[in-house]
């Protein structure tokens, strides 16, 4: 069966072990997959490559998402696997300046879990649902044996309507546009990772698991001239920027002193030896815009307190190094931010 399946499959056989430790997104070996692998197999219709698709119908645009969420430990600081569904799928719809409407919810459970564990995830959900105005229509649940499923795993999918006009997309991203990061980064993969180990600091640090739908709604009521947004789950800021200007064949300069990142957050970083800037949020994403919009993009960000009152203009879309996000640090010198070679941070979302 390798053999046969190795005569048509687009990456070599024998580099699939090495692709597929790449678990979790954000590294370069995920992007080959994906790219060279899932999207030339499943033909034009899937090469979007936003976070979700948009699509006509009856004359309107929806928006169509899908995401998985395996993270573990299933309840952190801030928030739980349920609620990292929600909000992770209702963001995704808004990134693509949808209003969300309906999701799916498909739970796999592996035998033995807590009935308590389980309906306090669920219960977080509904709130979740509840809070970002959208309904949960449909559903499946599986069982599988005790040992195969690590207590929860949750598939959703979620449907908006698009009802601006505007294209918001990696391929509307001009020269001479602002990157504007909403907040403060990498709380969402530190509390996971500082859960996990058992570490404890002065402070507890939050998940900044939250849907950000209604800052998307405030831009587009505000008419501003949006032409990309990328929620910063996998692989961090990084990581998103690159898949950015790879698909628009652009690049983009950054500026380290500008990106909001707090104390507690880089200590943790310093300790167990992560760069913020790839670390995965689940409340923050980058707005690349006109530079006149920045303003009153900044102005509407700020009005929404734990969630955009961090906001900053921390760089800006070139025509030079294209394909490559580089970065201007704190003594002046020059690097490439480049994508992980691997995922740094496993089972984070």
């Amino acid at each position: 069966m390798i053999s046969e399946f190795n005569l048509t499959c687009p990456i070599p056989i024998q580099d699939y072990p090495q692709v597929l430790l790449a678990h979790g997104g954000g590294g370069k070996l995920m992007h080959q997959l994906i790219d060279r692998l899932f999207l030339q197999a499943f033909g034009t219709e899937s090469r979007q490559q936003h976070d979700a698709a948009t699509l006509p119908f009856n004359g309107d645009r929806i928006a169509f998402t899908t995401d998985s969420y395996v993270v573990q430990p299933l309840i952190f600081p801030g928030g739980n696997i349920g609620t990292l569904a929600i909000n992770g799928t209702v963001n995704d719809l808004a990134m693509a300046g949808a209003k969300p409407l309906y999701l799916s919810v498909g739970f796999i459970l592996e035998e033995g879990l807590s009935m308590a564990t389980l309906w306090q995830i669920v219960q977080s959900m509904q709130s979740a649902a509840r809070k970002a105005n959208v309904a949960i229509v449909t559903g499946d649940t599986k069982v599988v044996d005790r040992g195969k499923g690590d207590g929860i795993f949750i598939n959703t999918a979620g449907v908006g309507i698009v009802e601006s006009d505007r294209k918001i997309h990696p391929s509307s991203i001009q020269p001479g546009d602002v990157a504007i990061v909403s907040g403060d980064l990498g709380r969402h993969g530190i509390a996971i990772m500082a859960t996990r180990e058992g570490l404890e600091f002065e402070t507890t640090i939050e998940s900044d698991c939250a849907p950000l739908h209604e800052i998307v709604a405030d831009f587009l009521a505000a008419d501003l001239d949006i032409h990309c947004l990328r929620d910063l789950t996998r692989g961090g800021l990084a990581s998103s920027l690159n898949e950015l200007v790879i698909a628009a064949q652009l690049g983009i300069h950054i500026d380290e002193t500008k990106i909001p990142i707090r104390e507690d957050v880089k200590g943790a970083c310093e300790l167990l030896g992560f760069d913020p800037l790839y670390v995965a949020n689940e409340g923050r994403f980058v707005a690349i815009l006109p530079e006149e919009a920045a303003p009153k993009a900044l102005e509407i960000l700020h009005r929404y307190p734990g969630l955009g009152d961090r906001a900053a203009v921390i760089g800006r879309v070139t025509e030079n190094n294209k394909g490559l996000v580089t970065i201007r640090n704190q003594i002046g010198t020059t690097r490439i931010l480049e994508l992980l070679s691997g995922q740094q941070l496993p089972r984070i979302c």
